[in-house]
This record gives structure tokens, sequence and C-alpha cells, in this order.
């Protein structure tokens, strides 16, 4: 069998999973879409794909796919499990954009589809060691996420996403842990700062200078670390924590730069994305 990574990507049709195998592509795994299960372990034995990392593209369109096959497939081959999916009325926009059939709706409204798929996939999002919602994502965000996970020189025991985000923009759909720091003095009230950002040195001093956040930022990294090893242990793969203020621009940033090199120094290369932060 290879000695490669393994990687089946699977999800909701139109979610985005064709852009995920690109991405995978593009770090120069050998990328396979709708795979037949029954074919994979010949696929595995031939010693042309012995050592390559492959990442194989598995869903409802996949001939005689079934969710407890994918599973099996999962845990016999020690393979990873990437599920994409979207929101119902996105999803909806995109097919009806595209006017594309959905490959569960041949003889039905697109909604009965979305609606029949997603149930039929339930189990399948539940094992799944990473889960990318493309809701409030673009194709670049996506490529991020991707590369911040399975980008072979990043990859430890457990693949760290530290991000920050705007309260006002929503939760983050994939954060494990969420910390809210909109208690901290906010620089966007002071007219030389309002502009600037988070990865500003002046933005960060002002911060930094905040009685509150020497005590609180040494109080949550004494709460995180000891969870890292027990994820581990859990068998967590993919860890996302998500800090959040009210723009997503300053404070959010400053403290997701912070902890940064405090994960570097504990042997973690943390994935960084700053939601809401102008580019």
């Amino acid at each position: 069998m290879t000695s490669g990574e393994l990687i089946f990507v699977t999800g909701l049709s139109g979610a985005g999973m064709s852009s995920a195998l690109k991405s995978l592509e593009d770090l120069d795994y050998e990328v396979l879409d709708n795979f037949p299960l029954s074919l994979l372990e010949t696929l595995l034995s031939d010693k042309k794909h012995q050592g390559n990392n492959i990442a194989i593209g598995i869903d409802s369109r996949t001939r005689h796919f079934t969710p407890a096959k994918l599973i099996k497939a999962v845990k016999e081959f020690e393979a990873s499990l990437v599920f994409v999916t979207c929101d119902d009325a996105i999803l909806q926009k995109r097919f009806t954009e595209t006017r594309r059939k959905h490959p569960l709706a041949k003889d039905r409204s697109i909604s009965d589809g979305i609606l029949k798929e997603r149930r039929l996939l339930e189990t399948v999002q539940k094992k799944s060691d990473l889960v990318v919602d493309t809701s409030d994502l673009s194709i670049h965000d996506l490529r991020h996420i991707i590369k911040g996970n399975f980008t072979p020189e990043k990859q430890t025991s457990l693949n760290v996403t530290l991000m920050s985000f705007g309260f006002r923009n929503g939760l983050p759909r994939e954060a494990d842990i969420v910390m809210d720091v909109r208690f901290l003095r906010n620089p966007h009230w002071d007219k030389a700062l309002k502009a600037l950002t988070g990865q500003d040195k002046a933005v960060g001093a002002y911060i930094a200078e905040d009685k509150a956040f020497e005590g609180f930022i040494e109080n949550f990294k004494g709460m995180i670390e000891p969870l890292l090893a027990r994820y581990v242990q859990e068998g967590k793969s993919y860890l996302t924590i998500a800090i959040g203020c009210t723009g997503g621009k300053h404070r959010s940033v400053y403290t997701v730069e912070t902890l940064k090199p405090w994960l570097k120094k504990l042997g973690i290369t943390p994935h960084i994305v700053h939601r809401d932060m102008p580019v």
C-alpha cells in the first residue's frame, strides 16, 4: 500500500469539492475525482502510486457509493476525511445560476435534491477530520484552508488554525474554540489608529497597554496548552481557534498575531486566517 498521505474529499454537490481537490493538486497530490471505492485497493497496491500523496474525490455521484463504504475505507486505509459543506440557500443559488441539475434531483426540485443529499451524508460529515463550510468563503479562502492543513512541511500531529473575525459578520462556522476580545480597549475610536490593523505596531502597542490584556493572554494560553495534547490523544487532527472582536480588524487580529509565536514555541506552526481584515 502507498506510504504517502491519503485523503478522501467528499461533501455536498456544489459546495466546492472540485476547488478543494484542485488545491490539493497544487500541493502535488495525485488527484482522482469520482473514483469507485471498489477499485481503491487495486489503486493503492499499484507500485507506480506507492509513496505518492493521493486525494480522492468521492460523493453521491460515485458508482455504488454509500456512506458506510466510505467510512469503512477511511478506517481501513487510515485516511483523512475532508467534508465540504454549504448553506442550502447558497447551494440553491449556485445550481440556479449555473443551470446545472443536482445529481439527486433529476426528477424533482433542487431543494429536494439538496435535502436528500444532506441527509444521506449526515453520518459522513460527523465522522470527518476536517469540515469546511464554504458559505462565506471565497475560492482564495478555501485554498488557504486546504494549504494550511495539508502542506507537508506544515503538518504536525495537530493542525491548528488561528482565525480573527468580526462578530458583526457572524461567527466562523468552522471554529472549535471561540474567544471574544471585545472587552479590550478599541483602537477604532482613536483617529490615528482607525485606518490601521492589528498587524501594525501602533495598534498592537495600544491594545497591549490595556491592563486587562496581559492577564487575559496568559490565562488563555494556560487554558489552551493542556487541551492541545488531549485533542491529539482523542484523535483530533484539526483545531480552529477563532478570536473575535467587533469588526475583525484590530483587537482580534493583534491577539492572533500574539498567539502565533507562542504556538511555534510549542512546536506547532499555525495556519493564520484574518477573515474580516481588509486586504
